[in-house]
């Protein structure tokens, strides 16, 4: 499978990525494990999760099948926080203390120290996009994640979150409206 870049960074994934959104509702630990295994084996590398698939059961079956049906050096994890579903609405908490209580739950249930690529996962249009930003860059720093972006934001909103960020952050993180963008 064809490998590339992500945006303007050194991390290089697969063209394709598997997402688990439907893991642990529609599609069961069998059949998840053997997506798995046969989509590492067909040279992918890129596993695209969320903290609000399944309610984070996605990622907790995913953190369950590292080590047993692939080596976590084999993957790129990608996962996002900031957006949950209960009793039917959804929440977007994108604030410092949301976001990285998201990701140190997120890191739990994967069973891991690091996230490859973490993602505020929505615009939440109630708190400052610096502290979003900030929360983003802090995760880098502190080696929790080895990258950071944003998903699901629209153009305008991409465009702000550069600027606010500057040229420097920019650069690393690439973000589109649904997810990072592999460059050619």
């Amino acid at each position: 499978m064809q490998q590339r870049y992500v945006g303007n960074s050194g991390l290089r994934v697969s063209s394709v990525s598997l997402g688990t959104m439907s893991w642990a509702r529609e599609t069961d630990e069998q059949d998840a494990s053997a997506l798995l295994r046969t989509f590492v084996d067909g040279g992918g590398t890129l596993i695209d999760t969320a903290a609000s698939y399944g309610d984070g059961q996605a990622e907790a079956m995913l953190g369950g099948m590292l080590g047993d049906v692939v080596a976590r050096s084999e993957v790129v994890i990608s996962t996002k926080a900031g957006l949950a579903t209960s009793d039917g609405r959804r929440s977007v908490d994108t604030s410092r203390n949301g976001m990285l209580s998201g990701l140190d739950a997120s890191l739990a249930r994967l069973g891991t120290d690091y996230v490859d690529l973490w993602f505020a996962h929505a615009w939440d249009p109630n708190v400052p996009l610096e502290e979003t930003l900030s929360a983003l860059e802090f995760a880098v720093r502190s080696g929790r994640a080895r990258y950071a972006g944003v998903s699901n934001f629209n153009g305008w909103q991409t465009a702000k979150a550069a600027a606010v960020a500057g040229f420097r952050w920019s650069r690393t993180s690439r973000s589109t409206p649904s997810c990072t963008a592999p460059r050619n």
